[in-house]
């Protein structure tokens, strides 16, 4: 069950206060504000980072291939993971995907929602509608379709999928959608490229940064509503 944003907070603040560094917990601060005229995301003087962010953006030696610190200043501060005033008729608990703008919500009680930055592949603006996340696999096997091999050939040796790691196409974790018992072949995903956070890409469906797509897919169980927004 997704948690409050009273019990996110103060289960947060527990963490802090214990020294836990668990993925569950971690603290939702104001975004790295600019300091001055002229900043840019990439310049290492043009923001000051919340040590919360550089804590959620952590290098996770423990994952079962270790996964990479995040350099946020390489990333627009509003696709950080926040929570944000997000109303919606959706239940608590819905996964709402803005593709034209390129957020993911988890919705919560009180008018808000925990929000991701995302990328948007080619594959993403494909589909629309409501339909649920039918399971949800760690570190998974990526399979390419046929029709996806006969336009790459090089993609061939996958045939019978690509072993798990971080520059498989679906990252840390994947998130299967589904529209009642149909397979959309849709996915939420997570990614290596974080420069693909908040644009739209060549390929691919709905791409979290590893350490986001961690973070929901600890939150949400199977069968979770999800929504996706187009144009």
């Amino acid at each position: 069950m997704p948690l409050s944003r009273r019990q996110f907070l103060v289960t947060a603040s527990a963490a802090l206060a214990a020294g836990c560094t668990s993925r569950f917990n971690q603290p939702i601060p104001t975004p790295a504000q600019p300091r001055g005229p002229g900043s840019d995301y990439g310049s290492p003087a043009g923001f000051h980072i919340a040590p919360e962010y550089l804590q959620m953006y952590r290098a996770m030696p423990e994952e079962r291939f270790p996964v990479p610190a995040v350099d946020l200043r390489k990333i627009d501060p509003r696709y950080y993971r926040q929570i944000v005033p997000y109303y919606s008729a959706e239940p608590t608990g819905t996964i709402i995907v803005d593709t034209p703008h390129r957020f993911l919500y988890l919705t919560m009680e009180g008018g808000q929602a925990l929000r991701y930055g995302v990328g948007i592949g080619r594959d993403g603006f494909a589909w629309g509608g409501t339909a649920r996340i039918a399971y949800k696999r760690e570190w998974p096997v990526w399979t390419p379709p046929t029709e996806m091999i006969a336009r790459q050939p090089e993609l061939e040796p996958y045939r019978n999928g690509m072993p798990p790691g971080l520059d498989n196409p679906l990252g840390a974790r994947a998130l299967y959608i589904f529209e009642g018992n149909r397979d959309t072949l849709y996915r939420l995903h997570g990614t290596s490229e974080f420069w693909s956070i908040g644009k739209a890409v060549s390929s691919g469906c709905v791409r979290l940064l590893h350490q986001d797509v961690i973070d929901l897919h600890d939150r949400v169980p199977n069968g979770t509503r999800i929504v996706v927004l187009q144009a």
